[in-house]
């Protein structure tokens, strides 16, 4: 972002910096101020207005234009970012409805791209019972490689059962009401605490009998697989 009138880099918060050799800031600057800049060499830049960007959108940017249609479960989920609610414009409610309808008796999305703001964004228009929802998508340059590769390691029929076995003793219907931010409530009676004057006490740290750790609880299975093993072949 660039101050529209003096011409120097702002700082997120945004407050002016002092020069382009110290990002230091001390002027804190309106919206109205702001406009959209390229730095093109080290401490130049090219800066446009809002009504220049708008300028080379085309009717095609301003608008979700639908390039396909492909099954949701083709898309990989690592690929999504961001999900807004899509609403019909004003005398558009029977095609929306239309449009919604098919592709949930499809079992089907519509891949689409639309330009927000500065970018070209992917998206993917999923439906369901009650309307359709824009799923932006990263590309694929924007996804980072795993690091390196796992290893290989074999396992039995038999642990593999055992380790079916545990996540079918925990596996429920999900419900996201029954999932809450519990450290957000502790932060909260902290800040409280403190600006009543009182010291923070700290949280028990201890484990709790009643939460499970599926990689320990796997991790026994297999240990109890091993033993069998060995007991049956001494």
């Amino acid at each position: 972002m660039i101050h529209r009138r003096e011409g120097r880099l702002c700082c997120w918060e945004r407050f002016l910096s002092k020069n382009h050799n110290n990002p230091s800031c001390d002027k804190e600057i309106k919206n109205e101020d702001i406009i959209k800049g390229y730095e093109y060499e080290k401490g130049k830049y090219v800066t446009f207005t809002s009504d220049e960007l708008e300028k080379i959108k085309t009717k095609k940017d301003k608008t979700i234009h639908v390039e396909h249609f492909a099954k949701m479960s083709e898309i990989d989920s690592i690929l999504f970012d961001k999900n807004y609610y899509l609403v019909p414009e004003s005398g558009a409610e029977k095609a929306y409805e239309l449009f919604r309808r098919s592709l949930l008796a499809k079992k089907e999305v519509a891949v689409a791209k639309t330009v927000i703001g500065t970018n070209e964004n992917l998206l993917v228009l999923y439906p369901t019972k009650e309307c359709l929802i824009a799923k932006i998508l990263f590309y694929q340059e924007e996804i980072q490689e795993m690091p390196k590769s796992q290893a290989k390691v074999e396992v039995t029929k038999q642990e593999l059962d055992m380790a079916k076995t545990l996540i079918e003793s925990m596996t429920k219907s999900f419900d996201i009401a029954a999932y809450h931010d519990e450290y957000q409530e502790k932060l909260q009676k902290a800040i409280m605490t403190k600006i009543n004057g009182n010291e923070i006490v700290a949280a028990d740290t201890g484990k709790s009998e009643n939460i499970i750790d599926l990689m320990e609880a796997l991790q026994r299975s297999v240990e109890q697989a091993e033993n069998k093993k060995k007991a049956g072949t001494a």
